[in-house]
Formats: structure tokens, sequence, C-alpha cells
């Protein structure tokens, strides 16, 4: 089982920020899809840039959603994120 997405958020550059629900995040570059079936619809970048979270992945207005799983092994640079301890 892959974990969820917890927050997304696009950049100019069509990639995607993403924090999972196990406290890595990463981040999805979606340039090389951009050509493919119905990802062309996010080539716009006022289409790309309405990503949101929906159930347990992501989805844009137009109605293109993308697998967890996916999500998840496409990702680059996963890393858990630093929680701060404080001793007092």
């Amino acid at each position: 089982m892959y974990p969820s997405v917890k927050t997304v958020s696009a950049s100019k550059n069509y990639e995607l920020i993403i924090e999972f629900d196990n406290g890595e995040s990463g981040i999805l570059d979606m340039k090389p899809f951009l050509e493919l079936g119905v990802f062309k619809k996010l080539k716009e970048l006022s289409e790309f840039k309405s990503v949101r979270v929906s159930f347990d992945t992501i989805e844009w207005n137009s109605g293109v959603d993308l697998d967890p799983e996916f999500v998840y092994s496409k990702c680059h640079s996963k890393h858990k994120a630093q929680q701060e301890h404080r001793i007092g």
C-alpha cells in the first residue's frame, strides 16, 4: 500500500510539490507526460495549477487524476520532513 497524498502545490515549470501522510515529501515532474492522452489538458498552466488533493491522491479541475501508486513511485527527492524536537 502506498502512502496517501496530504498536500500538493504546483509550480510554473510543471512540477508538483507533494507531501505524503507518512512524512515524506517529493517533487513530481509532469513535463514528460504533457503530450500523452488526457494529460494534454494540463499544458494550460492555469489548469495545471488547479491541482488539489482528492481522497488519497491528486486531481485537476478538468477531471484528470493520478493513481496514488504512480504519484508516489514517480516522485523524486523523497525525504522525511524534519521534525523539531523541543526540550522544556
